[in-house]
């Protein structure tokens, strides 16, 4: 039987299936390299609040303008602050699942991403 890519029963042999799981784990480092040094940045409360996060969820800054802050109302700018963060966090996690989706193919890989 002549050596080849796929074993007689139409799986793919070992040292291929070696290989691509290498190749699948280089992209994926290399992926979360990416994610890890991109930033999301958005705004809340008309432009008010800017937030700035890294994809690896951490918070890199937080501007807000003066017009927004009113010590009669505290709690509407901890509202939007807090949706302002939020909002990053939901955006970074996206932006994180579409590079991993790039690489895995749309397959889900519990405990990775």
């Amino acid at each position: 039987m002549a050596k080849g890519k796929f074993n007689g029963m139409g799986g793919m042999n070992m040292g291929a299936m070696i290989k691509q799981a290498q190749k699948m784990q280089q992209d994926m480092l290399r992926a979360q390299e990416e994610i890890a040094n991109r930033e999301t940045t958005v705004t809340a409360g008309g432009g008010m609040i800017t937030v700035t996060m890294q994809g690896t969820s951490t918070l890199k800054a937080i501007e807000i303008k003066p017009e927004i802050v009113d010590p009669d109302d505290i709690e509407m700018l901890q509202d939007t602050v807090l949706a302002a963060v939020n909002e990053a966090l939901r955006a970074a996690a996206d932006a994180s699942q579409e590079e991993m989706k790039k690489v895995t193919g749309g397959a889900s890989m519990p405990g990775l991403f």
